[in-house]
């Protein structure tokens, strides 16, 4: 893996620094080094001498002026003498600025460095400015520090360049910079906006242990190597738009207490995202290889996005932690929010390679899905539920059976008329939505849960199917009908209660009808009757029994209730109890044969589907 780049090397001492072994006490003190020849610095040379200095150098010369404060017209003195006539542009050979002063605007536009440039330890006063400038050798700004505007817009660096912790008070601008050679930004400081837009970095950036105070904008960049931002914290948003990451290998861990903004990226190789950040947005991204994708604290929306291999978004339940072994700090998030990942959408995304784990689904979109029945549920993935506890202040009263509901009937259905209290309605973009849309979504997710073993989830699922369509407007009213009864019956067949509920009334009913006109006053009584020859022959006898007599008189008798409660158990299990009935209790047991057992079957098979794995 490519290193970051270390800057040229500290140029030695070899000569004394300005005022030294003089006794001019105006100089005592002063940290630039002298100019050949003279025992002052360039800022305290005396005018005909600092004339004669500048008049003698030539485009490409290398210069020295370590420590040296720079007024802006000295600077801008300094550069003239440079500027080669062909190009009309400053050109330096070997240039050393450590611990320089800049008091005014530094103007290098179009400067071109040949040589090694070191700005190390330097300040800039006020705005600094290198734009369309060309570093063609290392670079150093390491501990720089930037009080103004700084820009570095079209810059090129053709090899490596290093502001390890420089700090820039303003803002920052490496609009469409060219970093050839590695790029060291390791524990720099931006206290403004950092903004990266259209940067090329050829051989990797690292951002380790970097603090963005303000906005960092690193749209449309293109990361052709590593993008180290281990440890990195951006207290505003940090958006990587339409950036490019060919060999990324991992982003992270970091920590953005605003939004982390990726929509249109592109990922060209394997690669972990590491993130702790309130919100992130992968919205029209293109993975090309296998992902993985950490979070903590993150609503994530992934809407359109392309998987083509493997994908994993997962929840991370601890800190991450970094290369030296400590933990990331969240201080800027802590106790907030909770460390949970919601999924806000997955609309439009092909999900046949997607993996979520222990991910929050309560809000998330999932209507315009492809592949959703291959989607991949993994640990403790959650969604949202039906409002709570009976609700008495409509007709008819109404009362939901827990169940896992998606976040897109929560909208319809708070959207209908005369709809409960506890239906969310504010799902940000669920657009149109309703029964014709859930039924297919309900459906595919109730075949994943299946894949994957997980039965009574998928009940739950079945459920919300059956519900979408048994309200959809594209089935004939007698399905819809009968659709209605398996619900009031039994609940598509996953509520036990209700089935089981409905068995208890219709067998009360059919021992009450029993008593009342199914059982005879009496046991019908054998007889038997035939002829009896003179000759005292053979005798034929022809047994009968009498008709059942229908119940007259006092019917609620202990008797009478047993034998109706005998013969409505053997109905139940679809067996005849040999009962004497009457017309009318022959037609109630037929009807208590075809029943009870539908409803003791749906029973058993609502209990067989909340247990089965």
């Amino acid at each position: 893996m490519p290193q970051p780049p270390q800057g040229p090397s500290p140029v030695p001492l070899t000569r004394p620094r300005c005022g030294e072994d003089t006794s001019q006490e105006s100089r005592f003190g002063c940290p630039g080094i002298r100019v050949p020849g003279h025992t002052e610095c360039l800022a305290h040379l005396i005018d005909p001498d600092r004339d004669a200095y500048l008049a003698g150098l030539s485009p490409g010369a290398d210069i020295d002026h370590r420590g040296t404060t720079f007024t802006e017209s000295l600077f801008a003195a300094l550069l003239n003498a440079l500027r080669d006539p062909a190009t009309g542009s400053p050109r330096l050979g070997v240039a050393n600025f450590e611990l320089a002063t800049f008091e005014g605007r530094v103007g290098c536009e179009s400067a071109v460095f040949e040589d090694e440039a070191s700005f190390e330890s330097a300040t800039f006063k006020d705005e600094a400015v290198f734009r369309t400038a060309t570093f063609k050798d290392v670079t150093s700004f390491h501990s720089a520090i930037f009080e103004g505007t700084t820009r570095f817009e079209s810059t090129i660096f053709e090899d490596g360049v290093r502001f390890d912790s420089s700090t820039f008070e303003g803002s920052a601008r490496f609009r469409m910079a060219s970093f050839k050679g590695g790029a060291g930004f390791q524990s720099a400081t931006f206290k403004g906006g950092a903004e990266f837009r259209f940067a090329t970095f050829e051989r990797g950036a690292w951002f380790q242990s970097a603090t963005f105070e303000g906005f960092a904008g690193f749209g449309s960049a293109t990361f052709a190597g590593a993008a180290g931002f281990g440890a990195a914290i951006f207290k505003h948003d940090a958006s990587f738009v339409s950036a490019t990451f060919e060999k990324a290998g991992s982003i992270g861990p970091l920590v953005c207490a605003g939004r982390v903004l990726m929509s249109g990226a592109t990922f060209g190789s394997p690669v972990t995202l590491s993130l702790t950040t309130q919100h992130l947005e992968c919205r029209r991204t293109r993975w090309s290889s296998t992902a993985e994708v950490r979070l903590r604290y993150a609503t994530v929306d992934f809407a359109h996005a392309v998987f083509e291999y493997p994908l994993t978004i997962a929840a991370e339940p601890d800190p991450f932690v970094l290369a030296d072994g400590q933990q990331l700090a969240e201080t800027s998030l802590a106790g907030e929010l909770s460390p949970e990942v919601r999924l806000a959408s997955l609309r439009g995304v092909d999900a046949a390679h997607l993996v979520l784990a222990d991910v929050d689904l309560s809000r998330c979109l999932f209507i315009g899905t492809v592949h959703l029945d291959q989607l991949r549920l993994e640990g403790a993935c959650t969604f949202d539920a039906v409002p709570p506890a009976a609700h008495w202040r409509r007709w008819p009263p109404v009362r939901f059976t827990e169940r896992r509901t998606l976040a897109e009937e929560h909208h319809w259905r708070a959207s209908q008329p005369g709809a409960v209290r506890g239906w969310n309605v504010a799902v940000l973009g669920a657009g149109r939505s309703g029964p014709l849309q859930l039924a297919p979504v309900y459906r595919a997710l109730r075949k994943a849960l299946e894949d994957s073993k997980h039965e009574p989830g998928a009940a739950d699922f079945y459920y919300g199917e059956m519900e979408m369509r048994r309200r959809a407007e594209d089935i004939p009213r007698s399905e819809r009908r009968l659709l209605t009864a398996y619900w009031a019956l039994s609940g598509y067949g996953m509520r036990a209660s209700r089935a089981l509920a409905w068995l208890g009334a219709a067998m009360l009913l059919t021992i009450v009808m029993l008593i009342a006109v199914g059982l005879p006053t009496d046991t019908p009584k054998q007889t038997a009757t035939g002829t009896v020859p003179a000759d005292g022959g053979r005798v034929t006898f022809e047994i009968d029994k009498n008709d059942p007599k229908n119940p007259t008189g006092n019917r609620l008798t202990g008797e009478r209730a047993e034998k109706a409660l005998n013969v409505t158990l053997n109905s139940v299990l679809f067996r005849s109890s040999g009962q004497d009935l009457t017309t009318s209790g022959t037609y109630i047991e037929m009807l208590s044969r075809l029943t009870e057992p539908v409803l003791l079957t749906l029973a058993v098979l609502a209990v067989r589907n909340r247990v089965k794995r």
